[in-house]
């Protein structure tokens, strides 16, 4: 299969087709409890070896150089490879906002957080971005080195129960360690635009519906089809069936509150998507960082580490205690559309 390929290139290959099987079989044993935690491990260095195939392929050392030298950094007599985060950076260039490239993000302080706790209660809450991170490796192996180099073929639908996330709530009050974690979860989730968000390639959901078994024998009983690549009509079929799903509403905390992001999204769109040129760049007028000086103008909320995280105005702000997080309502991001058309308002910010 690796037929024609440099040596380091096949050797890579090898190794990160190896580790993301490894990873799968590790998240795939019902006895695990150390589920996502190995599975990540596993998969960081699976995507690194993935890079660093590519970069051979295309007569690229992946080494740190020293600085302001032609040559290569050593420690113990062997190159210092480059990381994931340095090989992401590499790779995508200046496609900051590509949804592969925020799911890889998501994962390298995530890894760092979780690898050295145990925190099962957290595996239902990371599946569609753990699911995607799968899927992607298996398009850009298929995408950089062809069909015959993907995994695919060699796995299996695993059989399933049903997961529940009833326990993170517990765990969270319990355990500081799973706390850290989904507050630093619900802060990248918040940091991201709502296309991202809904992109499978960023995260991957789906929900099983039971139907009557079908007449032909060679048809799959389960089978991933990609919603971006569904017609219009498909989609609005599956959007139908999502809907008959839903059988009874169940109350849910923080509805109608809105996440950080979503904020930053809404008032940004709603002036107009104004751009702004600062120290060579441009970016968006209406940004988080716009949106922290905001709620500290406007003293919506206590900062961070205050004794007392509740004192908020909750016209505008709610404190989530479970996650350690705050939501924003409607009526804050009216409010900071109708402020920042201002232009003493907003230039007031940054004085």
């Amino acid at each position: 299969m690796s037929r024609g390929l440099p040596y380091s290139v096949k050797q890579c290959l090898e190794k990160s087709r190896d580790s993301a099987l490894l990873a799968i079989e590790t998240y795939n044993k019902p006895a695990v409890k150390f589920r996502s935690g190995g599975y990540i491990v596993l998969m960081v260095i699976s995507w690194t070896s993935l890079f660093h195939a590519i970069f051979f392929r295309n007569k690229i050392k992946p080494y740190y150089r020293i600085k302001d030298s032609n040559r290569f950094e050593k420690k113990d007599g062997d190159y210092c490879y480059w990381e994931l985060k340095e090989c992401i950076k590499q790779y995508f260039k200046t496609d900051t906002a590509n949804p592969i490239r925020k799911n890889l993000e998501f994962f390298i302080p995530l890894r760092n957080k979780i690898e050295h706790k145990s925190i099962p209660e957290i595996d239902p809450d990371l599946f569609a971005e753990c699911q995607a991170l799968l899927l992607n490796f298996d398009k850009i192996l298929e995408k950089e080195f062809g069909l015959d180099y993907c995994i695919r073929e060699s796995l299996s639908f695993s059989l399933q129960l049903f997961p529940s996330s009833r326990n993170l709530v517990e765990a969270i009050k319990s355990n500081p360690d799973a706390k850290k974690v989904k507050e630093f979860i619900n802060k990248y989730r918040s940091s991201l635009t709502t296309d991202i968000l809904e992109s499978g390639q960023y995260s991957f959901k789906a929900f099983l519906l039971q139907v009557a078994n079908h007449k032909s024998a060679d048809s799959l009983p389960i089978q991933f089809v990609r919603y971006d690549e569904l017609t219009d009509e498909e989609k609005r079929n599956t959007n139908r069936i999502a809907a008959l799903v839903k059988v009874k509403e169940r109350p849910v905390s923080g509805k109608d509150l809105l996440m950080p992001g979503k904020v930053v999204e809404i008032v940004q769109n709603e002036l107009g998507n104004p751009k702004i040129h600062k120290n060579g760049k441009t970016k968006n007028k209406f940004n988080p960082d716009t949106h922290t000086r905001c709620w500290k103008k406007y003293a919506v909320r206590p900062n961070n580490g205050d004794d007392n995280p509740s004192n908020t105005v909750t016209k505008y702000c709610i404190y989530d205690e479970p996650s350690g997080q705050y939501r924003y309502t409607k009526a804050w991001a009216e409010f900071l559309i109708e402020q920042m058309q201002i232009d003493d308002e907003y230039n007031g910010l940054y004085n």
